[in-house]
């Protein structure tokens, strides 16, 4: 039978651990605990395990020796705890899931032999405790990936309303161009604005609404301007007056010029 080596201290700060479900059967329970980061002594230290019957553990991590390609060479290791082959099973689940780290099953012995069936409950524990692992990991790179992704967007909105307040700007001044009387003398230019606010110390989605915003605006104020020409066009055809014949006139009337048009010198036809 395998002997139980010495426990390590307790550590002193708060670990990234990951615990699998207990299971019970017969009056004994098994739990798992993995950690990608802390070694099999410290988790077989931990104050819940403290009156456990077995912390049968595992480890698979990288050694200090090297491959003639520099590659690392990964250790792997465990240690029963008294229960015979249960380490063995638990480096099995760490080198099938291809994980680094050390996971321990800590057993509470009931007092009834459960024979085989309990090498599937050290495999099983250890198997969720890694998984649970991986799901942390998944759920943290995909909170990355959004993160960056919104920093991304949020980059690009920014510029792109700067452009658009310079936008509005311009249009405003030419819309005030085309509104202002002929006879005034103000001067041109662009019609100066609100304060443009920092949009860099904005909110995502107040940026997503200031450009809705933005846009409305410029289809408003083109809107605005093509109105004012179509006024400016109808004023032009009002004031223009009406085409005179040019040429020659000796005051005579159309029915006049008619009939000396008509009229035949009886001296023709002599």
């Amino acid at each position: 039978m395998s002997q139980k080596r010495r426990r390590s201290p307790s550590p002193t700060f708060s670990p990234l651990l990951f615990k699998s479900d207990s299971i019970e059967d017969r009056s004994s329970k098994f739990i798992a605990v993995y950690s990608p980061t802390l070694s099999t002594q410290e988790l077989q230290a931990l104050p819940e395990f403290k009156n456990a019957s077995h912390r049968i553990a595992a480890w698979r991590k990288p050694s200090t020796q090297r491959t003639l390609n520099s590659r690392p060479v990964l250790e792997t290791g465990h240690d029963d705890d008294g229960e015979k082959y249960g380490g063995k099973t638990v480096e099995k689940v760490l080198v099938g899931m291809k994980v680094e780290g050390a996971v321990v099953v800590a057993r509470w012995y009931g007092g009834v032999m459960l024979g085989p069936v309990r090498f599937d409950h050290i495999r099983n524990n250890a198997s969720q405790a890694v998984r649970r692992w991986k799901e942390s990991e998944s759920e943290g790179q995909a909170k990355k990936v959004k993160v960056e992704t919104e920093e991304r967007e949020k980059y690009d909105l920014v510029q792109v309303l700067y452009e658009r307040d310079q936008n509005i700007m311009v249009l405003r001044g030419l819309l005030a161009e085309k509104t202002r009387p002929a006879s005034s003398s103000q001067s041109s230019g662009a019609i100066v604005g609100a304060k443009v606010p920092d949009y860099a110390t904005l909110p995502l989605a107040t940026l997503q609404k200031l450009e809705m915003v933005r846009d409305k605006t410029i289809s408003w104020v083109l809107r605005e301007i093509e109105k004012a020409e179509e006024t400016h066009q109808k004023d032009l055809g009002a004031t223009t007056p009406a085409k005179v014949p040019i040429g020659p006139s000796d005051g005579s009337t159309p029915a006049e010029k008619s009939k000396a048009a008509s009229f035949k010198d009886p001296r023709e036809d002599r």
